[in-house]
């Protein structure tokens, strides 16, 4: 028999929680979102910004919940709907849940951060380390306040490789969380210009992600991109804090480094030294910031004894995500267009590697090469210049026609060259209409845009106008 996630006699312990029904009652699993919580799952009721769990205890308990846990202030009525475990803050029980549970865990722990690439490189070492053992990690981008606790709290007992993700917008975040996490192996993937609006400086962003060794475990490994400006920074408090630093990168000095690099419209061919052993692999997926990462993910894979050579077996199954570079392709008579969803967010960094990877389709099969922008947001005083700086990068990057809106894009699209503008508006909704009407067989289009941008529905008319053209072509077929 399975052995369950917890117990309510556990929950009970682990929170000080109180509870009338004390019963040895298994629970396998923790929720805090009632659209996708499973039957036998704790449901606990957090106090959000726009939402209170506690309204919805009760729908918790038809779709099946094992339990709830809820503040002690908080009426139910006459009869509980089914066991009630009372807490003071459901939120720092969560965290007191998480923090027994990773007590109990003897497996190597993987933290990772960065400005960019931490949802990707937490997947790759997910995809690798669960050929090698059982593997927990965080699902989606749950790297906050309470997706950190969270992802803790679900982690089984026997977890073997557990890796959890990391993020923050302000100083001081990542501290408390990587204290709970104490992982053995700590992941900055690169420092960037990234919720600046937030900082002073680039600098103070690398402070902020230095905040992780404050977490390591004695004797853990930071692994450290030496590609990136603030290496010495981010080496310095890494070695402050007790922490063996493992470098990686382009550059000849790191210790896991590119010997070789080809790049296709759809993958990733790699050859690559990791500390002292030479492999060769291909990422499923297009771009150097794809083989960066997976540099330091197979350094982590050997620093908690894993397989080098099985783990590069994993990354042909990676593939870019749902608005992380997804590609659409669609034939359209004699000639194929791509859509490529990179709607899910936007920075500087982030934006420079979209476009180098989107340079690299082809030019015999895709004859123009469109972009959508929205705005990079949280970018502060420096908005209009990081905005401004993207025009060079697009025009290395060959591109045929932008459309773009926002307050911000508005400064880019004006200093563009007239053979480059589809068409501007202040509202990524208003721009739906000119893409559309542009658009012919044989295009290659990128949408970009931070989340607040609204990109994503432009995104989807351009999808369900492909697949309406698609459908027509094949009817005349």
């Amino acid at each position: 028999m399975t052995q369950p996630l917890w117990t309510i006699p556990d929950i009970i312990e682990a929170t000080s929680g109180s509870c009338e029904d004390t019963s040895n009652q298994p629970v396998t699993g923790v929720s805090i979102d009632t659209r996708t919580l499973q039957p036998g799952d704790m449901f606990i009721a957090i106090v959000g910004d726009n939402h209170d769990g506690h309204a919805f205890v009760a729908q918790a308990f038809e779709k099946g919940a094992s339990c709830a846990l809820v503040s002690s202030d908080v009426q139910t009525g006459r009869t509980p709907p089914g066991p009630l475990i009372r807490v003071e803050d459901t939120l720092k029980a969560m965290e007191a849940l998480g923090s027994k549970r990773r007590d109990q865990v003897n497996g190597d722990v993987i933290a990772v951060t960065g400005s960019v690439g931490k949802t990707g490189t937490k997947e790759m070492l997910r995809l690798c380390l669960s050929q090698q053992g059982k593997t927990h990690a965080s699902e989606k981008s749950y790297n906050n306040h309470w997706g950190v606790p969270l992802t803790l709290a679900r982690m089984p007992v026997d977890t073997e490789f557990g890796v959890f993700e990391i993020g923050m917008n302000h100083p001081g975040e990542i501290t408390p969380l990587t204290q709970f996490v104490r992982p053995h192996v700590a992941i900055v993937t690169t420092v960037e210009a990234v919720h600046l609006g937030f900082f002073e400086s680039v600098e103070q962003i690398a402070e902020a992600k230095a905040e992780i060794f404050k977490g390591l475990e004695p004797g853990g490994v930071a692994i450290l991109n030496l590609d990136n400006p603030y290496f010495s920074l981010l080496r310095e408090r890494a070695e402050q804090h007790g922490s063996y630093i493992i470098s990686f990168g382009q550059d000849t000095k790191a210790e896991s480094r590119i010997l070789d690099i080809s790049l296709e419209p759809e993958q990733t061919h790699v050859r690559a030294n990791i500390l002292g052993y030479d492999v060769a692999f291909t990422i499923g997926a297009p771009g150097v910031h794809f083989a960066l990462n997976a540099l330091a993910v197979l350094t982590a894979v050997q620093q908690v004894g894993g397989d080098i050579a099985l783990a590069t077996n994993a990354f042909q199954q990676i593939s870019a995500q749902k608005g992380r570079g997804q590609r659409h392709v669609y034939e359209l008579g004699q000639k194929k267009s791509v859509v490529v969803d990179e709607s899910y967010n936007a920075n500087p960094a982030s934006m420079r590697a979209a476009l180098k990877a989107f340079a690299q389709l082809p030019r015999d099969e895709f004859s123009r090469r469109i972009i959508v922008l929205g705005d990079m947001l949280e970018l502060g005083e420096h908005s209009e210049r990081l905005h401004l700086e993207l025009l060079e990068v697009i025009q290395t990057a060959g591109i045929d026609l932008v459309f773009a809106s926002g307050q911000y894009m508005a400064v880019l699209y004006d200093a563009l060259p007239e053979v480059l503008k589809g068409a501007y508006a202040e509202k990524s909704s208003a721009l739906e209409a000119e893409v559309l009407q542009a658009i012919r067989p044989g295009d290659a289009i990128m949408i970009k845009g931070s989340l607040g941008s609204a990109m994503g529905p432009v995104v989807a008319a351009l999808q369900g106008h492909m697949t309406t053209l698609s459908n027509k072509d094949n009817m005349k077929k």
